[in-house]
């Protein structure tokens, strides 16, 4: 794995980002301590309760979300019900 400081990731972000679609991992440090890991983004087939049970999404209660709109339609696409329903 790459390691690089903060500064040299800031001024090659692009060059970086580049090798990280390529598939590598990239370590970022400041003071030769270790703040971040840019890796690659990986695909996940299937629904919102799959990529939840792979830990890429917390479970998050329908009274913890704001969002504007239907908000019936929201909890079934990000696998969200209100309190008593099951999914």
């Amino acid at each position: 794995m790459k390691t690089v400081g903060i500064h040299e990731a800031k001024t090659n972000l692009s060059s970086l980002m580049r090798e990280v679609e390529a598939g590598a991992e990239v370590l970022v440090t400041r003071g030769g301590r270790p703040v971040a890991k840019l890796v690659p983004v990986v695909e996940v087939d299937g629904g919102p309760r799959e990529v939840r049970g792979r830990g890429l999404f917390k479970h998050v209660r329908s009274s913890e979300i704001d969002l504007p709109g239907d908000e019936e339609l929201y909890g079934r696409m990000f696998g969200i019900l209100p309190s008593g329903e099951a999914g």
